[in-house]
């Protein structure tokens, strides 16, 4: 019997600790200069500049937001549409078969679930999630990230990733800490 795991690709890559919020800028500059695409920064609560030195896009999440929504406002108004007008005519006091104002109530309800439906799994989606394991977990220093410590973790399945390079660039970066995590 093959074993599967054996085969697979194994994860890991090098997990840096930093002092501060501040080395953490500036390493996240130093780490985006050098190239590298699969990394990330991680804090224990949010730093002012953080996306703009991780040289972060802006989120796709609001525009596929808004399509949903879109999509909802149109689609149930289609439907209210056709069905008061074409499947099932009913000239009720003399009011026009297509009666929008009345059609209003149940677009917006509709509206307003498809488009937080688009931003619960728009952001699962863009985030990979869930993902039930991951590299960084297996490093003991790495649980201090939900308390006090600064990291940045560089996968070791980026197209720039050289062990020796990476760990050079996180010394001279500031770290006070590297370390090679693999599962």
């Amino acid at each position: 019997m093959v074993d599967k795991k054996a085969n697979a690709q194994r994860e890991g890559g090098l997990l840096a600790e930093f002092e501060s919020p501040g080395a953490l800028l500036r390493a996240c500059d130093e780490v985006r200069q050098a190239g590298f695409r699969l990394w990330d920064a991680h804090t224990p609560y949010p730093v002012h500049g953080l996306d703009r030195a991780m040289g972060l896009r802006p989120s796709k999440l609001p525009w596929i937001v808004l399509g949903m929504a879109l999509s909802g406002t149109v689609g149930a108004m289609a439907l209210q549409g056709w069905v008061a007008a074409v499947d099932y005519p009913l000239v009720i006091s003399g009011k026009p078969l297509f009666s929008w104002q009345a059609f209003v109530p149940v677009a917006f309800e509709v509206t307003i679930l498809l488009g937080a439906l688009g931003a619960v799994f728009g952001m699962l989606g863009i985030n990979r999630l869930p993902r039930h394991n991951n590299w960084r977990f297996e490093s003991s220093n790495f649980e201090r990230v939900t308390d006090d410590a600064f990291f940045i973790s560089i996968d070791r399945e980026d197209p720039r990733f050289d062990r020796d390079k990476a760990e050079r660039i996180l010394r001279d970066a500031g770290a006070k800490h590297v370390e090679w995590v693999e599962v």
